[in-house]
């Protein structure tokens, strides 16, 4: 969404409200950025005053700089800022979640073109060195061969002025806030290449306008660290002062609704003015906002009325009608086609769209360099830009410091070490108590120190006597080393945090408790700077709608160097309709922005994947999650080569259990043919048994037979010899007297 609207000022009205404005931030923040370079200072070892120094050299001792603050805030950087912040966005509205995973990614992207992890690190060290860092998001229309990126940098504490009554720990409340810093005409010509003739013609009217980037301090250096006001001014260099200044515009902005096709839209007063004028083309009651397919459907309607004409004219022509007179009725009773082309503006009065007008407040940019007005714009956003990361906030622009609170205990570590190393090189040099007259001075001093030499004394005056230095207390060594833990402390750090075995438990898992248990304050930090990159997301996606409206292809190299690809704003055209579909369309729809607690915090990697293989065990994740919390760089590769193994061991245990089957089936088979065997023999048995059996039946049947014929045979000899005896021809009496006998 481009803005122009000029809101009623000229050009020099804008370069005298500017420079009024910057005169009146700048005087407010004196004390701060007198304090905030000290700090700075102080941090990198300017750490004694010029009033101390010369108080130390009039005792003999040494302006001695144990810095024990640049190794804290460097670790306690390096903590907060370990890992790539997680962006995580979710749409406010019902939209596709899928376009929201793609904004998250056009994050992580915006982070690696920025170099994020730079930018991060030293806006994380101004707040603990300054009280405050600050993130500047903004459109670079010259990156990615000049179709822009939206990018973020770090901006230097002292060169930001916001307004005095702003209490909000992010500005939301502030009336202005102006970038500013001096430059050479050279410089400001390669950051607004487009204005250099501007620029050529500016001239510096800061006039006596202090440079608070260099404020005086009563801190020596000792010529070890450099400074931007060490350096000085070429004399060859023009320099020039450049402003660029934010602040808060009432705009109207349009709210649009097509009833017909069910976009909508969110569009300027010049946007929705241009959007009133678009070309629509009224079809048969259809609403066509494309020429070509409006020409298309017409040339479709009126080729199907032809056919309808043509059809008609054969039937009256059938019935008797002459071909001119049912051409002419056939004309006269089917319609021809509507349409018209009308504008947007039609629309909107015959309520085919609805409009809601809104009045909102959007940031306004306005760029100076000396006395010239380059530009002015309002962007698309409704928070600023420029984004602090507040330390300790006092409900004022100017908050304090880490290293302000702990500057006592550092001067305190580096007032002890210089007593310690006065009182070791005067107890090297030994005092001798000589009585007046006892010894010649001249000699005693020329031979004191040579080893095994006599010197002769007069006894009546006393000896020589040599004086013990009253040595240092232990509290003195104890008390530097509570010093430098307060300082680690006051940090939020703790030996076993960093990397002190001596500090660690004996188990693993007490390790792991007391560790997460110590970070707790340095999460108290953490969350200051996740709510700043929190905001970080929620500027700049608007200004990526903005930006990025054409088909873009990006890729995010991941921890483990794998690449992911995403493609926004891809056309496609509906081969049965015809209508153009715009995939993963990031410029409408507005998005919530997170970032993922404890991110950017170092993490332990041995954990973490104990972590991932107790849930890929139990099921809950696949092995590429799991593959991704490795060191293994070709996670693609292997995950085809364990595909192709798992693949082959699946085909080598189908063979296995197919094998065992084969062989069960012969087995099986094996028992039926000898079942079958057996079967055959049994029944080979049953027709031999019957075969004797009834060989068996046959002869006995036959021995029956014969057996009864014997037995008849007897049975009639009998009768028959009975019938002899009982006949009278044969003397039966006297036969039966001798049976009888």
């Amino acid at each position: 969404m481009e803005y122009t609207k000029k809101d009623g000022k000229s050009a020099k009205d804008i370069v005298d409200e500017t420079l009024d404005l910057f005169d009146k931030y700048s005087s407010k923040r004196d004390n701060w950025a007198q304090q905030a370079k000290e700090d700075k200072e102080f941090r990198l070892g300017k750490q004694w005053t010029a009033s101390q120094r010369e108080t130390l050299e009039g005792r003999g001792q040494a302006p001695i700089v144990i810095n024990r603050v640049h190794p804290a805030v460097e670790s306690a950087k390096a903590m907060l800022t370990s890992n790539r912040p997680s962006f995580r966005a979710a749409p406010r509205e019902d939209s596709d979640n899928k376009v929201a995973q793609v904004i998250s990614a056009l994050l992580s992207y915006m982070y690696d073109v920025s170099d994020g992890r730079s930018a991060i690190r030293q806006a994380v060290d101004d707040y603990y060195v300054m009280g405050v860092g600050y993130l500047h998001v903004y459109q670079d229309p010259m990156m990615d061969m000049g179709k822009g990126e939206v990018c973020f940098h770090d901006v230097d504490p002292l060169d930001v002025y916001v307004d005095p009554n702003s209490r909000h720990k992010l500005f939301d409340d502030a009336e202005n806030i102006i970038i500013s810093k001096l430059f050479t005409k050279d410089q400001a010509k390669k950051l607004w290449p487009m204005y250099a003739k501007a620029i050529d013609n500016a001239a510096d009217n800061s006039g006596s306008r202090i440079d608070f980037n260099a404020p005086d301090t009563e801190r020596q250096d000792d010529g070890e660290v450099t400074f931007p006001e060490d350096v000085g001014r070429l004399n060859n260099q023009d320099y020039i002062r450049g402003y660029e200044r934010y602040y808060m515009v009432d705009v109207t902005e349009f709210r649009t609704f097509e009833n017909f096709s069910g976009k909508e839209e969110l569009l300027s007063e010049e946007e929705y003015k241009s959007y009133s004028e678009r070309p629509a083309w009224f079809i048969q009651g259809q609403i066509v906002t494309d020429e070509q397919k409006a020409y298309k459907l017409y040339d479709q309607l009126e080729m199907q009325r032809q056919q309808a004409i043509m059809s008609q004219v054969q039937e009256m022509m059938y019935v008797g009608y002459t071909k001119e007179d049912a051409q002419r009725v056939s004309e006269e009773e089917i319609p021809t086609i509507e349409f018209n082309k009308i504008t947007y503006k039609d629309l909107i009065e015959l309520k085919k769209i609805d409009i809601v007008k809104i009045a909102t407040k959007k940031v306004k940019q306005c760029v100076v360099v000396g006395d010239k007005h380059l530009y002015s714009r309002i962007l698309p956003l409704d928070k600023y830009p420029l984004i602090p990361m507040m330390n300790v906030h006092t409900r004022t622009p100017y908050p304090v410091s880490d290293v302000r609170m702990i500057k006592g205990l550092q001067e305190y570590i580096n007032k002890t070490r210089s007593l310690i190393i006065a009182h070791a090189t005067t107890s090297t040099n030994t005092k001798i108590l000589v009585p007046e007259g006892s010894v010649d001075m001249k000699n005693f001093e020329e031979k004191w120190a040579q080893p095994g030499v006599a010197i002769p004394y007069d006894p009546t005056d006393g000896a020589p006597m040599p004086v013990q230095p009253t040595p240092l207390p232990n509290e003195l060594y104890q008390n530097e080393t509570t010093a430098k833990n307060d300082i680690d402390h006051a940090l939020g750090l703790y030996e076993m945090m960093m990397g002190n075995s001596q500090a660690a438990p004996q188990t693993y898992k007490a390790t792991i408790s007391i560790d997460e248990f110590g970070q707790r304050k340095m999460k108290s930090k953490l969350a200051d700077i996740e709510a700043s990159l929190t905001r970080l997301g929620q500027v700049a996606i608007p200004l990526m709608q903005q930006l990025y409206t054409s088909r873009k292809v990006f890729r995010i190299v991941q921890p483990n160097n794998s690449i992911s690809e995403y493609t926004i704003n891809k056309k496609l055209v509906d081969d049965k309709t015809g209508e153009i579909e715009v995939i993963n369309d990031i410029t409408v729809g507005k998005y919530d922005v997170i970032v993922v607690a404890g991110s950017t915090l170092p993490s332990n990697r041995y954990a973490e994947l104990e972590f991932y293989m107790d849930a890929y065990q139990k099921g809950l994740i696949d092995r590429q999650e799991v593959l991704k919390k490795t060191e293994v760089f070709d996670i693609e590769g292997v995950m085809e080569r364990t595909d192709t193994i798992a693949q082959l061991q699946q085909q080598l245990k189908q063979a296995v259990e197919e094998n065992k089957k084969l062989k069960g089936d012969m087995q099986t088979r094996d028992r039926e043919a000898i079942n079958l065997r057996k079967k055959v023999e049994v029944e080979k048995f049953k027709g031999d048994l019957d075969q004797v059996s009834n060989k068996a039946k046959a002869a006995g049947t036959l021995y029956e037979k014969r057996l009864d014929d014997s037995l008849a045979t007897v049975k009639s000899q009998i009768r028959d010899a009975t019938k002899k005896e009982s006949s009278p021809s044969s003397g039966g009496k006297g036969a039966a007297k001798r049976r009888k006998k």
